[in-house]
């Protein structure tokens, strides 16, 4: 009988559909296209369009994302020090579609500005507006799964219906943003990515409040955090367990989006083939989508912990992306193949670390007695952010020293590109095994059974405390 209220338990949710639904297209819906649209036409954007020099353009990429990334300690403590009477994250996602489809749209707004320090200006400082949007709604989304959730095998099965559900927008994103931006256009529109950003803002208005309406009482595990941001960093990064993590999540954010961001420009200028971009960028989506919806729940039933799933996604990723870099131009269909294969392995990283966000969330717990949700996914964006600093900055930037001229299909020196190449395979091979070092090597694993045992007794503890309501 024992046994089998046990497995009773098991199969148990601990939230509803709605609740697992919503969390999943919040961040990963309107959002993540949004989100895909910047990450790999905003920098062609800059420089073929408004014709800001490469310099320039890496130079608000580094200010904006790391910008971006400082704040993220602020926001996580003040969402895990928010006390109202809807909760303590539920009051962030009814404001976020709001900020996020303002500062969407008004990237791609051109006033005509004739000076490209007035244009640089401008779009740095909407860039800036849609970080630090995206900061305040991604901390509490983060931040509210393991707060509702303490059960392993379900935080694993809802972090998939996100990564499906992001795997979804990103296709959308770089696969048909030039169809739909071109479709508005038709319309009468003079910027196609204003309509589209509308769109998809109306879509995370759908999704963001349906959160909020799902995740009504189900902030449970819970207990007083630290109320102070230095103190609170402090509480985590005394822990040495928990740098290997950290630097994963860096290299991690840096390997997917290298994925995305170096496409447009690897096709544009490498390939010498700009007709095919759509193409390719589909090819890379779909795998993408096949990694997260398909590929990514085979791997983890098979290699039953998402460390091991993880390492196995970079270890294949980095052999594909080898053989890519010294023969990925000798044939369009043996691109196409080996980089939809290398998109189903390597994009389920994306997903995968999240695993670890709630390793470190339950170890912080486990060492202090504090709930740290916020704070410690605070210090997963600020990581992943990190990341993405690098990497938006980092191929301008190499572009710019690379000698790189924009517009000169055909005709780009030697110099820059190798350096395409080596940004769209060699530079993700690295931070693939890097992310392999730091899974094998994290010491968070040796608490484990420690780690169980007090989750158990913060269940039992939920549960006596219902039995009494």
């Amino acid at each position: 009988m024992g046994k089998n209220l046990v497995t009773n338990n098991e199969n148990t949710s601990e939230v509803s559909t709605g609740f697992k639904c919503f969390h999943a297209t919040s961040v990963n819906g309107g959002a993540m296209v949004i989100a895909a649209v910047l990450a790999s036409y905003l920098s062609v954007y800059m420089t073929d369009t408004l014709l800001l020099p490469a310099a320039t353009c890496s130079l608000i990429m580094f200010i904006s994302t790391l910008w971006d990334a400082i704040n993220d300690p602020i926001m996580g403590v003040l969402a895990d020090n928010t006390h109202t009477k809807v909760g303590r994250y539920r009051p962030y996602f009814l404001v976020a579609p709001v900020l996020l489809t303002f500062f969407a749209t008004m990237v791609w707004v051109d006033w005509g500005f004739t000076s490209n320090t007035a244009k640089a200006l401008y779009i740095l400082i909407m860039y800036i507006g849609y970080g630090m949007t995206v900061t305040m709604y991604t901390m509490p989304q983060m931040a509210i799964l393991p707060a509702a959730v303490k059960k392993d095998h379900e935080r694993n099965k809802i972090i998939t219906i996100g990564a499906g559900s992001c795997a979804f927008a990103f296709t959308i994103g770089n696969t048909f943003t030039q169809n739909i931006t071109g479709f508005f256009t038709g319309l009468g529109f003079s910027n196609g990515y204003i309509p589209f950003m509308l769109v998809c803002g109306l879509l995370a208005f759908i999704s963001f409040w349906g959160l909020y309406k799902a995740s009504k009482g189900q902030e449970r595990y819970l207990s007083e955090p630290e109320n102070h941001p230095l103190k609170g960093v402090g509480m985590v990064l005394k822990h040495k367990e928990v740098y290997p993590n950290i630097i994963a999540w860096v290299m991690a954010s840096m390997g997917y989006g290298l994925m995305f961001s170096s496409s447009v420009y690897y096709m544009m200028y490498y390939y010498e083939r700009p007709d095919l971009i759509s193409t390719y960028m589909g090819v890379i989506s779909i795998g993408a989508l096949v990694s997260m919806v398909v590929a990514m729940p085979i791997v983890l039933k098979i290699f039953k912990t998402g460390q091991r799933a993880l390492c196995f996604s970079q270890i294949t990723t980095i052999a594909l992306y080898i053989i890519l870099f010294f023969f990925g131009k000798t044939n369009f269909v043996f691109l196409c193949v080996l980089t939809f294969i290398a998109s189903v392995t390597g994009a389920m990283q994306n997903a995968l670390v999240n695993i670890l966000v709630n390793d470190t969330i339950d170890f912080i717990m486990y060492k202090e007695g504090k709930s740290a949700n916020g704070l410690v996914s605070s210090i997963k964006g600020f990581a992943q952010k990190c990341g993405n600093t690098v990497t938006n900055s980092g191929i301008l930037a190499l572009l710019a020293v690379s000698g790189y001229v924009a517009g000169a299909i055909g005709q780009q020196p030697a110099s820059a590109m190798l350096t395409l190449n080596f940004i769209k395979f060699g530079a993700p091979s690295i931070t693939g095994l890097i992310v392999i070092l730091c899974v094998v090597f994290g010491p968070i694993k040796k608490y484990k059974n420690e780690i169980e045992e007090m989750k158990a007794k913060m269940s039992e503890s939920e549960d006596e405390i219902k039995k009494a309501m």
